[in-house]
């Protein structure tokens, strides 16, 4: 039996009082053998939404039917089971199930598909045979139409002992497996935000097991450095055990020891691998995940970005609306696969800290940038190239069809174009792609002599392989079409033989052949004919002969579609064989994509290749926000320069000028209007050097870098109703972090500390804000402020200096220059602002009135003048 569902009603809630809604309050003896079966399916997966195949349908029952319905705003309806009633029931198409099933699993839910392995004709008599064929988790994704091309889609582990972690990540589609191990907490909350892992295991003794908690539930058997944001399937500890999970990763990957892995002395990281391994095994069933050989990483072998300076930074997406475009990510990326649009990601996200491997990076941009038509080329054929990555993941899992390793073997038929261009070249990253394995050049012309041009989705109903592949195949094949020519003939013969020239002969699945005669010429009909079927206007008749052919055709086709079938999974596991050697390759193509793509965009955004150097300087001159630029007509970024954490450094102007000694502060203090650009130009310097950072050119006339260990910003703030903070409370949380864990060879970026309180609390926080940062710490910062009186600190402190964004005044309007030029501002027109947002004039008066009432009877000189006379702290 099967039912249809409209997408159109709303879930029919109110209904479901006329029903049983539980799996759990029924009689199991009472059901149908279906429902029996359904029921001892269901307990196995109880925290899943499982998709149960009846007919044409997925079906769900009972509370399942109710998520069903409630999340994909389906028709809620029931059906009757046996002696204890009807039980709730809502369903999708087949053919639609993986559409439907990424909606659940977006918003949070495991989903189990239970399919039919058996055609219900070979069932007569019986239950049609069906077994759990796929368990799909936010994590564990494979499918193209479930996954974003442009990033991974991770599933991470972590293992938690005391302040002591350790945490491993593996994106199945693509095969990248790691782990590392670290000693503070706040050091796990940021590597999972960075990662932003589609779902986390939790190793835990809560009774309820197996459990996925969806973003924003809450348990009390979540450590509290686990942040919110993120789907958690709470594990049992066992598969966490070091010798099980050390066991279990020795077994994997076919070693003796996990020396080699770079692990052996790491045993939470261990731990959580292992954990996470058990975890694909559970849900992947007989299918085996190809993972990348275990890699250990540290996460000091990088610059630590925070998530709050990769919210600030606006890095991958935007702060206002969360959207790609506007970010930096979508300003840089001028990749030409997929395989390069999420290496540019994980890249932006992880900044090197070695000035070697970032050399090594630009040194390969520049020579991208001199050699144009090799650049051109490069791109030109990269485009031809599929997602490798992904396409290998598939073929190694055993869901890979027929168009995915056709994508594939066009793809692999371009590497030996890109080794010839890249022969002659230099930088090692061009030289990963020199040489191409000779097995996989013959594995891609393999498929392609198999397989058909355009193949069909569906490997099971044949038409995938091509003539004189098989000779056993194409003797069926001859069979099959010498029986169906005689069919084509057939309506041409009988139409003679009989006379009735309105004679037809047609198929269809119900009753296969027949031959179709009208009403009004059945007492033509021969002998031989046997009747199969009366219509209304029509009889429809078989013949021995035709029953017979019919027979052999299907019976033929069936075995054909078979062996195409075998033929293919053969094929397939070839491709799964070889998936080591095609990831390294597409690691390769990978990086020289997003190399590529930062050549094209050095060229025509006229970026300078940043001098790296050791030390503590940041030497930028003529720099632009790559992001603002990119959105505004060419010409209109005003360019200003920066000089931070160095003295007595060289203005590099130009070879030709005098070169002027300088000396670089290591806190700017900067002043100046509202909305005339002191945030973007913060922003700018951050991204500046984060570019820098991960090789990249930047734009700028000219740079001269050392290396950050950590950026830090604090760029605006808002409400954190979730946790009953208010905005200055969010500013305070901010700041303390940046104070507590900031070093000298950080990048520290402020605007306006201290404005959300009292003016004179703030001032106050923001001068001994300002005061530390310079004086205790020594970390590069710019601080960009309203309150002027900070200009002070500059006499006080001789590593501070006084930096202000510069405005013409007019008599009725200021016009602002957006040009950051030495020395303090002593206003903010902030009146003038508020007439420029439209204001109205009575309110701008007042406001002026009021501003001179206050600036006659202000106490803050008296303060400051207190505050100089002090000692410091």
């Amino acid at each position: 039996m099967t039912a249809s569902y409209s997408a159109s009603q709303p879930n029919a809630s109110n209904n479901a009082n006329t029903f049983i809604t539980d799996h759990r309050l029924v009689d199991r003896s009472k059901l149908t053998q279906m429902f029996q079966h359904y029921v001892e399916t269901k307990e196995k997966y109880p925290h899943a939404v499982l998709l149960y195949r009846v007919g044409d349908f997925f079906e769900c029952y009972f509370e399942d039917a109710v998520i069903l319905a409630q999340e994909l705003e389906l028709y809620l309806t029931s059906k009757p089971v046996g002696e204890v009633g009807r039980v709730s029931m809502s369903g999708v198409p087949h053919h639609a199930w993986e559409r439907h099933a990424t909606v659940l699993v977006e918003k949070g839910y495991a989903v189990v598909i239970c399919d039919q392995v058996e055609d219900a004709a070979e069932a007569v008599g019986r239950l049609v045979r069906r077994e759990v064929t796929r368990i799909l988790t936010p994590g564990t994704l494979l499918e193209e139409g479930m996954l974003k091309a442009s990033r991974n889609n991770y599933l991470a582990a972590v293992v938690i002992a005391g302040e002591h972690w350790g945490l491993a990540y593996a994106d199945i589609s693509t095969g990248e497996f790691l782990t590392t191990q670290g000693s503070s907490s706040e050091h796990l909350t940021q590597e999972l935000m960075r990662l932003q892992p589609a779902e986390v295991l939790v190793p835990t003794n809560a009774p309820d097991l197996g459990s996925l908690l969806r973003p924003g539930e809450k348990s009390d058997h979540l450590p509290e450095c686990l942040p919110p944001a993120f789907c958690y399937a709470l594990r049992s500890q066992l598969p966490f055990s070091a010798g099980e999970a050390r066991s279990r990763l020795l077994q994997k990957f076919k070693v003796r020891s996990l020396e080699g892995l770079g692990c052996e002395h790491l045993p939470l990281a261990v731990r959580a691998a292992g954990g996470l391994l058990e975890y694909l095994e559970d849900t992947q069933k007989e299918n085996s995940i190809p993972l990348q050989l275990l890699r250990t990483y540290t996460i000091t072998d990088y610059m630590i970005v925070d998530h709050q300076t990769r919210r600030n930074l606006e890095i991958t997406q935007t702060v206002r609306d969360g959207s790609f475009h506007g970010s930096l990510l979508w300003a840089l990326d001028r990749t030409s696969t997929a395989m390069g649009s999420r290496a540019l990601r994980r890249w932006l996200l992880q900044p090197l800290l070695d000035i070697k491997g970032i050399r090594a990076r630009q040194d390969t941009i520049q020579e991208l940038v001199e050699n144009t038509p090799l650049r051109q080329d490069l791109r030109q054929l990269l485009r031809q190239i599929y997602d490798l990555e992904r396409l290998t993941g598939r073929a190694g899992s055993g869901r890979a069809n027929a168009k995915d390793l056709v994508a594939l073997a066009d793809s692999v038929s371009k590497l030996p174009e890109l080794a010839l261009l890249v022969m002659d070249t230099a930088s090692p990253f061009l030289k990963a792609l020199q040489k191409v394995p000779p097995g996989l050049e013959e594995l891609g012309q393999k498929i392609r002599s198999y397989i058909v041009e355009s193949p069909p989705i569906h490997i099971k109903e044949g038409g995938l392989i091509r003539q004189g592949v098989n000779p056993q195949l194409d003797a069926r094949r001859a069979l099959v079409e010498e029986d169906q020519k005689w069919i084509a003939n057939l309506e041409v013969e009988e139409r003679a033989r009989t006379g009735i020239q309105t004679l037809k002969v047609g198929f269809n699945k119900t009753f296969g052949y027949y031959i179709s005669i009208s009403r009004a010429k059945v007492d033509q009909v021969p002998s031989n004919y046997i009747r199969k079927q009366t219509l209304t206007n029509e009889e429809r008749y078989i013949t021995p002969e035709l029953k017979e052919r019919e027979a052999r055709i299907l019976t033929a086709r069936d075995d054909l579609n078979q062996m195409e079938y075998e033929i293919f999974v053969a094929l397939r596991e070839e491709v799964a064989a070889q998936a080591e050697v095609i990831r390294n390759l597409s690691r390769a193509v990978a990086a020289v994509d997003v190399l590529c793509g930062l050549a094209e965009l050095a060229v025509y955004q006229g970026y300078c290749r940043p001098e790296m150097v050791e030390g503590r300087e940041i030497y930028v001159v003529d720099g632009r926000h790559p992001v603002v630029e990119q959105s505004l007509p060419m010409g209109f970024f005003v360019p200003n320069s920066t000089q931070l954490g160095g003295m007595n450094r060289h203005d590099a102007k130009d070879a030709k000028e005098e070169e002027e000694e300088r000396v670089s502060p290591d806190l700017i203090i900067l002043t100046g209007p509202n909305a005339s650009g002191k945030s973007c130009y913060l922003r700018q310097v951050g991204l500046i050097q984060l570019m820098a950072q991960i090789g990249s050119f930047v734009p700028a006339r000219y740079a001269k870098l050392s290396v950050c260990d950590r950026i830090f910003t604090r760029v605006g703030a808002v409400d954190d109703l979730a946790t009953g903070q208010s905005t200055f409370m969010v500013e305070m949380n901010e700041t303390a972090n940046i104070l507590n864990h900031a070093t000298s060879r950080s990048l520290v970026l402020l605007d306006e500390i201290g404005r959300g309180t009292a003016t004179f609390d703030g001032l106050a926080i923001a001068w001994a804000v300002a005061e530390y940062l310079a004086a205790e710490i020594g970390a590069r910062t710019i601080f960009a402020t309203h309150y002027h009186e900070l200009n002070e600190l500059a006499s006080l402190l001789p590593n501070v200096a006084n930096y202000q964004v510069t405005v013409k005044e007019l008599p009725d309007q200021i016009i602002f220059l957006h040009q950051v030029q030495p020395g303090g501002a002593d206003k903010s027109y902030g009146i003038e602002a508020g007439r420029l947002a439209g204001l109205p004039g009575v309110v701008i008066q007042r406001a002026k009135q009021v501003m001179g009432q206050i600036e006659k009877h202000s106490k803050i000189a008296i303060g400051l003048q207190s505050l100089e006379s002090s000692d410091r702290p």
